[in-house]
């Protein structure tokens, strides 16, 4: 059982310049940061409604964070389900001979962790965790409302997904996305044609609840964005390589 999104990780060059758009101009607070020698990274957890954006700036070019940001550039990095035993759900993805990274569970920024295979995942880069203890959200005006995959084969995508973690299908208009529900969240898998040709994580969809604030707070910075009736796609030149897109409807 998959209770929510706990986190999607990005990885960024420089931690505190990425705290610049992300705590300081899209306003989300900061619940945690620590080094994490073990992974190479120094990492920040920042709150994004019940679930948070985790930045990850690599210790060193030689791991696997430096070798990601090496080839791909900042960016959209990994998704994490939070599940409330992750040893069972370990267990259970080893029974149906799922590829992994890490068999056993080790120590995270906020918890117990584990890595699935991208190949497992339709090219998204899974982890699992087991929080260390209960938090409660962080009070904030902008919460994540779902993560945008890109996929070959949508129904195959989305019948992974339902396999490994027991998500369920959100009804939405006919036609050729899907919606798949994961606690107050949801993962969308669209056609990889529609983006560019992407496969795997592609965007971010936020909701704010003041958006003329967000939008003049976006002003001061001078951060490049498309403008609609009520939403705001970011650049990811202003976003640390991150396609955002938010808007002031839920």
């Amino acid at each position: 059982m998959m209770r929510r999104i706990h986190h999607v990780g990005v990885v960024v060059r420089d931690l505190a310049t990425a705290y610049r758009f992300y705590r300081d101009t899209l306003g989300l607070p900061l619940v945690r940061e620590a080094r994490l020698p073990g992974q190479g990274v120094r990492a920040a957890l920042l709150a994004a409604g019940d679930t948070e954006i985790e930045l990850l700036e690599p210790l060193e070019a030689s791991s696997g964070v430096g070798r990601f940001l090496a080839r791909r550039g900042e960016g959209l990095h990994h998704l994490c389900l939070d599940t409330p035993d992750i040893h069972a759900a370990l267990g259970a993805l080893k029974g149906k001979q799922v590829e992994l990274i890490d068999t056993a569970p080790r120590p995270g920024l906020a918890g117990q962790v584990a890595f699935l295979h991208p190949k497992a995942c339709c090219g998204v880069l899974v982890e699992l965790l087991t929080p260390a203890e209960h938090t409660v959200a962080e009070p904030c005006e902008v919460r994540l409302k779902r993560l945008v995959v890109g996929a070959r084969d949508v129904k195959q995508t989305a019948g992974v997904f339902r396999s490994l973690f027991g998500l369920k299908e959100l009804a939405m208009n006919d036609g050729p996305r899907t919606m798949l529900g994961v606690g107050r969240g949801a993962i969308l898998i669209v056609p990889s044609d529609e983006v560019g040709g992407t496969e795997g994580m592609v965007a971010l969809s936020l909701v704010a609840e003041d958006f003329e604030a967000l939008i003049a707070a976006f002003d001061r910075a001078g951060v490049k964005c498309l403008r609609g009736t009520g939403e705001v796609t970011v650049e990811p030149q202003s976003s640390h390589g991150v396609h955002l897109h938010i808007s002031r409807y839920e």
